[in-house]
């Protein structure tokens, strides 16, 4: 079970805990392990992801990445995580909270990615684990949607496992690595069951 804390949105110390990991708002000082980790796993990660601009691992990129995060922080727009190691703080991914609803929706987008060398080894399906209270029970909301690509075998069973029902699928959905693919589409209600998937009720 994922252990939180009452956070400011610009806290930069450790929000979230699970099992083996720690999920946290990114920091300057986060940028050299970021570029570093985003570097070395830039074949693995480039086929799932939007195209990469040129400067995207240089510091001003970053900067302003940051600038972003906490301007969507305060809007209450999106919620952007690093996610550490517990046992010796290496980053190892990251995941972000986006597209926040209000009114008649109350619902967010997931987004994940992690870094080559800490694939396959639980670790996203604990942080999304841990990521689901937060979703409920700090921001309020109902439902949290997910999408991925419908040949990534990897993201389908990380969101089976943590609960999600497939929805349907979407056509040319989003622009993954330069064309536009079509996706499945998740989704996790508040109210959904939890305990199958080893979730916090």
């Amino acid at each position: 079970m994922a252990f939180l804390r009452n956070v400011t949105p610009l806290d930069t110390g450790p929000a979230i805990y699970g099992r083996g990991l720690y999920l946290r708002t990114p920091r300057a000082r986060d940028y050299s392990a970021w570029a570093l980790l985003r570097e070395k796993s830039r074949g693995f990660l480039v086929p799932w992801e939007p195209v990469w601009p040129a400067d995207d691992l240089t510091r001003a990129a970053y900067r302003r990445r940051l600038k972003r995060y906490y301007r969507d922080i305060r809007n209450d727009e999106a919620y952007a995580f690093f996610i550490f190691c517990s046992d010796d703080n290496q980053l190892a991914g990251g995941l972000t909270l986006s597209h926040v609803r209000r009114g008649v929706t109350q619902s967010c987008s997931l987004g994940y990615w992690i870094g080559a060398p800490f694939a396959r080894k639980g670790l996203m399906t604990e942080a999304v684990r841990s990521i689901i209270p937060f979703v409920f029970e700090t921001l309020h909301l109902h439902r949290i949607e997910a999408a991925c690509l419908p040949d990534n075998a990897a993201s389908i069973r990380l969101l089976e496992k943590t609960g999600f029902s497939r929805e349907g699928q979407a056509r040319r959905y989003l622009r993954i690595n330069g064309v536009w693919q079509d996706h499945l589409l998740f989704a996790l209600l508040e109210d959904d069951p939890r305990q199958a998937a080893g979730l916090p009720r």
